[in-house]
C-alpha cells in the first residue's frame, strides 16, 4: 500500500480515538462498554400501545404509479383493481393529410421490467412488480365521466381529488366497449413489432379502427382538437375493468405516462402514392385506480373495535385501499400534563440517545405466505403527515428502491424457509428529539410500501383517529400486506417494543 493512502487513514483512526477518549470524560455507559455492546440486546425498552384500522377511501388521482388487475392476498382476500385514464392529444389541432384511412390502433401499457442483453444479439427481460400467475379478463370501455382538474368547491384553487371508492360512480357513466382481452396474464417476452423492432414487455393490443376513425381521424379541423381542454371534454377517458371466475389472477403495477394509444394511418401525397404516419394519444390527464377488496370477516372483525389504550395482539398492514397501524410510543399519560410518564422521565434523566428501534416480528401463525411477504414496511408521523427526521439522514437514500433507506426503514429479515421473520424500523433520531427537543410525541404510521423512495402522500376522504388524514402513496400503490405481533401479545419474545440504547450522563 502507498504511504499517501495509508496516512489518511491513520489520522482517521487517531482522532476516533481522541473522540472516544473525550466522550469517555462526560459520559458513562450504562451496561456494557457501548463499543463492545451487543446490539441485539437493548440496554432498556419501553412501552408502545400499536393497534391497525381498516383506513376509510384513499385518494388515487396523482398517484406516482398505478395498479390493473387481480391480487388474491392469502390473509386478506381478493383485491380487483380498476383503472381510469384520461387521454390527451399528442399535439393539438393534428392535420392528418388527404384522404386519410386509419389502418391500426394500439394500445401499449409497458411493464416495469429490466433489459439484459445476451450474446450482443438476444433481449431478456426481468419483470418488476407483477402479482400472481393466473388469468384475468379486461375489458376496455370509452368513460364518459368528466375528470375535473380542480375543484370547483374550492374555487378551483385546489386538485380535484378522485377516492379509491368510486368505481360504481364511474361503471354508470361507461360508455361503448372496445374490446374484451381474455385469459390475459402478463409474461417477459418481448414484443414483435415486425421483423426489425421489437418493444419491452406490456400490455399491448389492437382496438377497433372504426371507432378512433371516427373518434380522432374525422374531427380534423373542428373544435374539439383544437386544445387539449375541449379534447378532454369531448373524449373522456378510457375506463379498464378486471374480471376473474376464481378469486385468483395476477395484476401489474404501471407508470400511464410510458403507455399511448397509437393511431397508425396512412395518406395520400401528390404523386399519387399514400405514406403512412401515426399519431398518439396519451395518458397525461388524471388517472384514477379504484379497489374492489374482498377482506375475511375475520379480519373485519378484529379491526372493527381496536384497543386503543393497551394495543392489540396482532398489528394488520395492507396497500391499496388499505388497512395502516398506529403507534403510540412511551405509554400512558397517569398525571395528565400532556406528556407521557416515561417519556418525561427520560428528559429529567437526559440521556444521550445512541440507537432506538421499534422491532416488528412476522405473525408466521397467521401469515404463511412466503414470496407474497412485502420487502419493504414504512413508519411515518401519522399526525402531521410527513416522514420522521430519520429518513433524512438515512446514508443508503441513493440506492436503488429495492435497498434505499433500509437503515431507517429495515428490510424484511427472511429466515432459512425463505418465511419472513421481523423488519426493524431505526428512529433514533426521531426519539433523540423526542428527550433533548422536547419534540411533540406524535402517533407513528406504520404501513407497506411499493417504493420507500416515493414522499408524496394521499389524502383519507374522512380522518381517522388519532388524526390520521393522509397514507404515504408508496402504500397506496402496493398490493400487498403482512401481519405482525403487536404489542399486546402472549409472545415475550416478539411483542413490540421500543428498544433503546443509550449513554447516561455523570
Amino acid at each position: 500500500m502507498k504511504i499517501r493512502n495509508l496516512l489518511p487513514k491513520v489520522l482517521a483512526i487517531l482522532t476516533v480515538v481522541i473522540l472516544v477518549a473525550s466522550c469517555e470524560e462526560d459520559f458513562n455507559t450504562i451496561g456494557s462498554n457501548i463499543i463492545e455492546q451487543d446490539l441485539d440486546i437493548p440496554d432498556t425498552t419501553f412501552n408502545v400501545v400499536a393497534y391497525s384500522r381498516l383506513l376509510t377511501p384513499v385518494q388515487t388521482n396523482d398517484l406516482p404509479a398505478y395498479q390493473l388487475g387481480i391480487y388474491n392476498d392469502p390473509v386478506y382476500g381478493k383485491s380487483t383493481v380498476n383503472f381510469l385514464g384520461q387521454l390527451t392529444l399528442e399535439s393539438t389541432e393534428p392535420t392528418f393529410g388527404d384522404t386519410t384511412q386509419l389502418e391500426s390502433v394500439i394500445l401499449y401499457i409497458p411493464y416495469f421490467s429490466e433489459a439484459t442483453v445476451v450474446d450482443d444479439s438476444t433481449t431478456t427481460y426481468t419483470l418488476d412488480s407483477i402479482y400472481g400467475s393466473s388469468n384475468v379478463n379486461i375489458s376496455i370501455y370509452e368513460s364518459n365521466y368528466f375528470l375535473r382538474d380542480f375543484d370547483p368547491e374550492t374555487g378551483f384553487e385546489e386538485r380535484q381529488k378522485y377516492y379509491s371508492n368510486q368505481g360504481d360512480i364511474f361503471e354508470d357513466f361507461l360508455g361503448e366497449k372496445l374490446i374484451t382481452i381474455e385469459d390475459f396474464k402478463p409474461t417477459n417476452e418481448a414484443i414483435e413489432v415486425n421483423d426489425t423492432t421489437t418493444l419491452p414487455p406490456g400490455l399491448r393490443i389492437e382496438l377497433p379502427v372504426d371507432f378512433f376513425q371516427e373518434k380522432i381521424i374525422d374531427q380534423e379541423g373542428t373544435a374539439v382538437l383544437i386544445d387539449q381542454n375541449n379534447f378532454k371534454e369531448y373524449f373522456r377517458g378510457i375506463y379498464f375493468e378486471v374480471t376473474s371466475a376464481t378469486d385468483d389472477g395476477s395484476l401489474f403495477i404501471f407508470d400511464p405516462q410510458e403507455a399511448e394509444i397509437t393511431l397508425n394511418y396512412s395518406f395520400a401525397v401528390g404523386d399519387g402514392t399514400r405514406e403512412n404516419a401515426n399519431f398518439s394519444l396519451l395518458f397525461n390527464g388524471v388517472n384514477v385506480n379504484v379497489f374492489d377488496n374482498n377482506v375475511p370477516t375475520s379480519v373485519l372483525s378484529a379491526l372493527e373495535n381496536p384497543n386503543i389504550q393497551a394495543g392489540e395482539e396482532n398489528l394488520y398492514l395492507r396497500g391499496g385501499a388499505g388497512i395502516a397501524t398506529i403507534i403510540e410510543l412511551f405509554g400512558d399519560d397517569a398525571d395528565e400534563n400532556g406528556v407521557a410518564d416515561q417519556l418525561e422521565e427520560l428528559r429529567n434523566r437526559k440521556w444521550l440517545i445512541n440507537e432506538a428501534n421499534l422491532k416488528f416480528y412476522v405473525n408466521q401463525d397467521v401469515l404463511q405466505s412466503g414470496s407474497q411477504e412485502p420487502d419493504r414496511i414504512i413508519i411515518f408521523d401519522a399526525t402531521n403527515g410527513t416522514y420522521l427526521i430519520d429518513y433524512a439522514f438515512d446514508i443508503t437514500s441513493s440506492e436503488e428502491p429495492t435497498d434505499a433507506f433500509s437503515v431507517h426503514f429495515g428490510k424484511l429479515e427472511r429466515g432459512s424457509d425463505e418465511n419472513g421473520e421481523f423488519y426493524k424500523m431505526k428512529i433514533t433520531n426521531h426519539v433523540s428529539n423526542l428527550i433533548r427537543t422536547d419534540s411533540t410525541n406524535v402517533a407513528l404510521g406504520l404501513v407497506v410500501s411499493q417504493n420507500v423512495k416515493v414522499t408524496s402522500f394521499q389524502d383519507l376522504q374522512a380522518i381517522q383517529a388519532p388524526g390520521l388524514k393522509n397514507v404515504p402513496a408508496s402504500s397506496v400503490v402496493s398490493p400487498q400486506g403482512t401481519v405482525l405481533y403487536g404489542n399486546n401479545t402472549s409472545n415475550e419474545a416478539k411483542r413490540l417494543k421500543l428498544e433503546i440504547f443509550y449513554t447516561k450522563p455523570d
